[in-house]
């Protein structure tokens, strides 16, 4: 029973921790990431989600999030700046409980750095204009495709219907 419950427990904390693997293909750290306003002006712009997402570099829950299981075509564009950066075309069903997709629309849009937060090393994806927080990615997504897993919050993202 013991074993179960450690079991369970185990699991449970790396959902919760959502989108970890590790990539040591960074240029760049999370302690060198620079914001394009500050913390206070983003706030002002932002929604609470939004702002704890993409400024605090939050990461929202599995399966209860906006895009997840969202099948429509279209665009996400930042929440913050309403620029493009991934498309339905490169979406698909990870099974992480986060929108994943194999690659960003525009890479200039996006940079990748090195995160080691929580005890982990990942490689965070910020959006290179204003610094903020989208989401990690790792070597683990549709070899097909191109090996990337971008797992992406929803709050970080607003969804445009074609």
């Amino acid at each position: 029973m013991k074993k179960s419950i450690l079991a369970i427990l185990i699991v449970s904390i790396c959902a919760a921790v959502g989108c970890n693997n590790i990539n040591g293909q960074s240029k760049n750290t999370q302690e060198n990431r620079r914001l394009s306003k500050s913390a206070a002006e983003w706030k002002k712009k932002l929604t609470p989600n939004e702002y704890e997402i993409m400024v605090n570099r939050g990461t929202e829950p599995p399966y209860k999030n906006a895009y997840y299981n969202n099948h429509e075509k279209g665009v996400y564009v930042s929440a913050a700046t309403g620029e493009v950066l991934f498309s339905s075309a490169d979406k698909y069903d990870s099974g992480t409980g986060w929108p994943s997709f194999v690659k960003a629309v525009d890479p200039n849009k996006v940079e990748i750095v090195r995160d080691n937060s929580y005890g982990m090393s990942r490689d965070e994806v910020i959006e290179k204009s204003t610094g903020l927080h989208l989401g990690h990615v790792f070597d683990d997504g549709p070899a097909d495709r191109g090996g990337k897993r971008f797992c992406m919050n929803s709050g970080a993202l607003k969804f445009i219907k074609k």
